[in-house]
Formats: C-alpha cells, structure tokens, sequence
C-alpha cells in the first residue's frame, strides 16, 4: 500500500491553458501566456498554500508539462506536488506505452516522480490499468487515479489494482453547475464512502460561468471554446448574474461563488490558472461558505439553463 497520504489543498491549479503556444488560434483557449507572468501566478498560489498542479501530456502535446516544470525549477520538489496523465488515446506502441509516456513526462517535468498519475480516458481498463501497478512499486508514482471514468469502470479498475494491494485513490471527471453527470450516476457518492478524493474539472467551464463572458463579449474568437460556449452565454445569463449577486454579497466576484460551489459538494475543483489575480479568487472561494439555499438555487437555475457542455472526449456516465 502506498504509505504516505496524499495530501490535498482545497483547490488544485490548472495548466490546460499552459499548452497554448500564445498565437492566435492556435491551442485551445487562446492565452496569451508568458513564463514571468506564469511565475507570478506560481509564486502567489505557493504563498497561499496551493500547491498541486496539475496537468497531461495531450495539453499541447507536451508543451504544458514542458513550461510547467521551467516555471516549478524555482521550487523544492517537496514544496509542491504534481498530477499528471496517460492518455490512452495517444499511446505508443512499445511493450509498455504507459511506463514510455510516464517517463517522457518525468523528464519534461524535471521530476523523477509523479505525485498522482491518472489514466486520462477509459480506452479499455482491463488492458491499461494493471500497468500501473509497477509504477507504484517503484515508486515513480506516489498515488493513482481514474479520469473520465464512470462507475462500472472505476469499480473494475479498483478490483483491479486491490488485487496488488493499492487502490484507485483519485477520481477526476468534468463536474460543474451545468454538468452534474458525476453526480447523477453515483459517483460523489461512491467516492465518499470509499474514501477516494474527487476532482472536479471545467468547473468554470472554460470561463462560460465566470461571469466575465455575455453575448455582447463573447469567448475569445478562433479558439475552440468560443466555438463550444458562445452560442449558450444568452441561455446562462441568469445563473451568471446570481452568481455574481451571490459573490457581492461576500466581496467577492461570479468565479469565487462557482469554485466555492464545488467545495461545497465535496469535490476538490481544478481551477485553470493564467492570471496572479485568479489566485485571489481562489483564496476567496476557499473561505467562502454558502448556504443550503444559494445551492438550491443556482443548480435550479443551471438546470433551467437547459444546455449541455460535455465535452466530445467525454462519455455519457
């Protein structure tokens, strides 16, 4: 069994956006990022107590893990902690793509260990799930986890690696106000009663429900976000809008309310983080505690908001 526990801030920190090489167009979000202003963004969250990043080597295809472990160099490895992923998807096809594509990881990270290493998507978890479990034993992963799993499969893949005396210690799945799937299908539920840690990204889906979005000021033109969410912002306006009534009420702003929305229910969300200034929204959000009611309220009204953000890499739970 892995001996030492995983301990977790209440808010883990985002680089999907960090695989953007900053052209126009070109990577997911369209961020404009430079490596002093993300050093920024690290200093501020490790003075605040975050300190679990986490990334894949899909986000720009390396280059996330590549300019998060330049920006982390400044730090004692034992002063953070990092999540990385195998993607199935983007296997190789040696003996052993999972140990191949951890290692290519290690060294993009300038790591010689992986706090929690999940298996992205399901491809076929009797197939890949076993070959973690030498990386446990070797100690190159601390923790594992399952991403994009639904609960017949997060079962199977704990049977799986109970068997070698570890456990699935981490679910990370899209869980947000306008995405309740993990939710509906059992899964916070299960996660509770067995002791596994919860991890809930596109919690802000993308930056639809920060508030700082209309459709007078859509999402960025070009990237594929804008493609996924523009069409909807009229549809969440009144969500948004409570969202923000919610913060005022509390000094704090829509992005703040949607986190603490998340805690609220268990998870442990995965924020993005491009800006220092999402830093103090996420000590915000950390203190912030909502009532029965304001919870009530906002699920009423995303489910009134009737729109559906799953992602295509995503399968229904």
């Amino acid at each position: 069994m892995t001996i030492d526990n995983l301990k977790i801030p209440t808010v883990a920190l985002g680089t999907w956006a960090w695989g953007d090489s900053g052209e126009t167009g070109d990577g997911y979000f369209g961020s404009p990022l430079t490596r002093a202003g993300l050093e920024e963004v690290a200093d501020k969250a490790h003075a605040a107590g975050f300190t679990l990043w986490d990334t894949a080597m899909v986000y720009g295809m390396g280059r996330s893990e590549t300019v998060l472990g330049e920006v982390l160099k400044r730090y004692a490895r034992s002063d953070y902690q990092l999540s990385t992923k195998f993607t199935p998807q983007a296997a190789g096809t040696s003996d052993d793509p999972v140990a191949d594509m951890l290692e290519q990881s290690l060294a993009r990270l300038g790591t010689d260990y992986i706090d929690l290493y999940w298996i992205h998507n399901p491809a076929d978890v009797a197939r890949w799930t076993p070959h973690l479990i030498p990386l446990l034993e070797s100690g190159k992963v601390k923790h594992v986890g399952v991403s994009n799993h639904n609960l017949g499969e997060i079962e199977f893949a704990n049977r799986i690696l109970g068997e070698a005396g570890f456990r699935v210690e981490a679910i990370q799945n899209h869980y947000s106000l306008l995405y309740r799937s993990s939710e509906n299908a059992g899964i916070l539920d299960y996660c509770r009663n067995q002791g596994i840690l919860f991890f809930a990204y596109m919690v802000l889906e993308q930056g639809a429900l920060s508030g700082r979005y209309s459709p007078e000021n859509p999402l960025p033109e070009g990237s594929s976000r804008a493609q996924a969410y523009n069409g909807m912002l009229s549809q969440l306006k009144a969500l948004t809008d409570k969202l923000a009534s919610i913060g005022q009420k509390q000094d704090a702003a829509a992005p703040d309310v949607t986190t603490a929305w998340a805690i609220a229910k268990g998870a442990t969300p995965i924020i993005g983080v491009t800006k220092p200034n999402y830093i103090d929204g996420l000590i915000r959000a950390s203190a912030m505690a909502l009532s029965r009611d304001d919870i009530v309220e906002l699920e009423t009204l995303a489910d009134a908001a009737n729109v559906n953000t799953r992602g295509w890499w995503e399968q229904e739970m």
